[in-house]
């Protein structure tokens, strides 16, 4: 979930117009929603007695975000919802934000700055205050993938970053008995994912539930859950990690492989990018493996990568930006091919589906 980037505004209760000091002109702007107002003056945030005033921040489908802009200067404030917004019946525990907290706090521990600093949280209210991160300071990594730029550098520190948080909390009993709720990564991955795929292709259903099998038999780590563009930010000189709500133990492999699927699809969505998506996908392999390649979480992320495509096509969470018919054919097939017979290595299957859409690819631009 992107924090600061504005989306097409909903209806929204508005505040009487005020003039905008210095120009004469009038604006209007949007009333922040009541559980947010609340939330923000019993943790304390905010002295304001009068309605707060903001803007809707896009937010996935989960949840609701917004801007507000308090006296004290403006904070992120994110409230859980329990149904989420999507075309099907998805219900979800609003208590799922207690676990991005924590693990907000946790990441930072291992690598300061590389989440949001909380500044509050309201369990009662499902509502969790963040800094703000300013859209002039950071950009979603989702945009620059869309327009074909490419920061290695960004993507070697966030590769890096990502094994430490996994590998700090492999043997950590403290924060394997705060995260482990098998019951809300089933809700927010294993089921809208993976079992919600079977109905579109009946023929897969061992292959399918194989995979919440194998994710159930190594919840070794803290993982992030939903690893993917969308909710990283790169700043001038650093990546951001947002949107950990799904945080619970689990295997290593799933975020390594949800990233990858993402960059995956960037190439059947822009192939005049697909060589640049190869070379952010290489670099993220390469760093997050830089200690030593551990072949077992290497060929488990190959078989969750084969699910997560084909997830994105039939799943609960089909991906926006693919459309044409033949596009999403060609990532079924691959996807099916792939599930009926796994490949050995994440490298292995990248490899392969990036050379199938290398024909249309950009090859010979350099890159940013």
């Amino acid at each position: 979930m992107i924090y600061h980037e504005y989306i097409k505004k909903p209806v929204l209760p508005m505040a009487a117009p005020e003039q905008i000091p210095g120009t004469g002109e009038e604006r209007t702007i949007p009333n922040v929603p009541a559980p947010i107002c609340k939330a923000l003056r019993e943790l304390g945030l905010t002295h304001a007695t009068g309605q707060l005033f903001g803007e809707p921040l896009s937010g996935g489908v989960s949840c609701d975000i917004w801007r507000v802009d308090l006296p004290e200067g403006p904070v992120c404030a994110k409230r859980a919802l329990a149904k989420l917004k999507v075309a099907g019946e998805w219900f979800a525990p609003t208590s799922r934000i207690d676990f991005e907290a924590a693990y907000y706090r946790f990441a930072r521990t291992v690598a300061p700055g590389v989440t949001p600093e909380v500044l509050g949280h309201d369990p009662s209210r499902g509502v969790l205050v963040t800094e703000y991160l300013p859209s002039s300071e950071y950009t979603a990594w989702k945009e620059e993938l869309q327009n074909g730029v490419i920061r290695t550098d960004l993507v070697r520190q966030l590769a890096l970053t990502l094994r430490r948080l996994h590998d700090a909390s492999l043997a950590d009993s403290q924060v394997h008995a705060a995260f482990t709720q098998p019951d809300l990564i089933h809700a927010l991955r294993l089921s809208p994912y993976f079992l919600a795929s079977i109905p579109a292709n009946p023929e897969l259903e061992h292959e399918l539930t194989g995979l919440v099998k194998l994710f159930e038999e190594n919840r070794h780590w803290l993982i992030h859950g939903d690893f993917s563009p969308k909710n990283i930010l790169f700043g001038r000189d650093r990546p951001v990690i947002l949107d950990a709500e799904c945080a619970n133990t689990g295997d290593a492999a799933f975020d390594l492989a949800f990233c990858s699927a993402h960059l995956c699809l960037k190439a059947a969505w822009k192939p005049q990018h697909a060589s640049k998506y190869k070379a952010a996908f290489d670099t993220f392999h390469t760093n997050y493996f830089a200690a030593g390649t551990d072949h077992d979480l290497d060929a488990r992320a190959a078989r969750y990568l084969s699910g997560f495509l084909l997830a994105r096509m039939d799943g609960k969470s089909p991906v926006e930006y693919i459309t044409a018919p033949t596009d999403k054919a060609a990532i079924r097939n691959f996807a099916w091919n792939h599930l009926k017979q796994a490949a050995t290595s994440l490298r292995a299957l990248a490899d392969e589906w990036f050379s199938d859409w290398a024909p249309h690819s950009d090859k010979g631009e350099t890159q940013a």
